[in-house]
């Protein structure tokens, strides 16, 4: 399948997805964000797939809404919040592989919420963060009130999203915000290498962990301790489980098949 705002990629085992309209900071509009959700869903019914990274052409990541299209009428903003975002973040943090959101730039408003939303947050030292919503009259959305002071605590995220001061990607590194701020000229490669790590790695075992981690700040601690009972015996039934043990007393390298 062709795509008019994105590139797509396969690599080996691992999905690259660009953001891709460069000229506007890869802004969404409806078409981009039905294209993104089209090709999550494609992803994850492909086991071939055991990694993916989410990045974005040119100099940004993603500076959010296209601002023409959410105020020409044709779309209510609470229809672009539902159809467009919710379900983006949605099939992000339900997709069965690791997400890592390879952030070249600027990421802004919805931009930046996505990318929090992915499992690994990779930023290049000259990319920022900007809780950009409060500018033009509006609140955080694409799941940015529930990420934001889960990662930075509620003091932080209050400030962040109410005053819209852009954030370093080394200040976001050292507010945990983010897992890592690297060197610009070792962004691709640092990138590369880690999807190159999790592409081999259980997959399996990954998609449990990302399941768990989704109910941790909802559940009680007998609730958790059931879920992780529950998922860690789903993993000790997998091939990828003997296969780690097997390698472990064999003093060999594993090799996972993700299943």
């Amino acid at each position: 399948m062709d795509y008019e705002f994105l590139k797509y990629e396969k690599r080996g085992k691992s999905a690259v997805i660009t953001l891709n309209r460069p000229e506007v900071l890869n802004c969404f509009n409806k078409s981009m964000a039905r294209e993104l959700q089209n090709l999550l869903d494609k992803i994850n019914r492909d086991r071939s797939i055991r990694a993916v990274c989410l990045t974005g052409e040119g100099r940004a990541f993603c500076a959010g809404q296209d601002l023409e299209e959410a105020i020409s009428g044709k779309y209510s903003v609470r229809d672009i919040v539902i159809k467009q975002y919710n379900p983006i973040i949605f099939k992000i943090r339900q997709l069965e592989k690791p997400v890592i959101a390879a952030v070249n730039g600027v990421a802004a408003g919805a931009g930046a919420n996505i990318a929090l939303a992915c499992d690994i947050v990779v930023a290049s030292e000259s990319a920022s963060f900007i809780q950009s919503f409060s500018s033009i009259g509006l609140i955080p959305d694409s799941g940015g009130t529930y990420f934001l002071p889960r990662l930075v605590g509620l003091p932080r995220a209050s400030a962040m999203m109410m005053l819209g001061e852009k954030i370093s990607a080394k200040d976001a590194e050292s507010f945990a915000m983010i897992y890592k701020c690297v060197p610009n000229d070792d962004f691709e490669s640092t990138v590369n290498n880690l999807l190159n790590k999790l592409e081999n790695m259980p997959t399996l075992g990954l998609a449990l962990t990302k399941q768990a981690l989704n109910h941790t700040y909802d559940n009680s601690i007998n609730a958790q301790l059931e879920l992780e009972a529950t998922f860690q015996s789903r993993a000790g039934d997998s091939f990828d489980y003997r296969e780690g043990v097997n390698a472990f007393l064999e003093k060999r390298k594993p090799a996972f098949r993700g299943e």
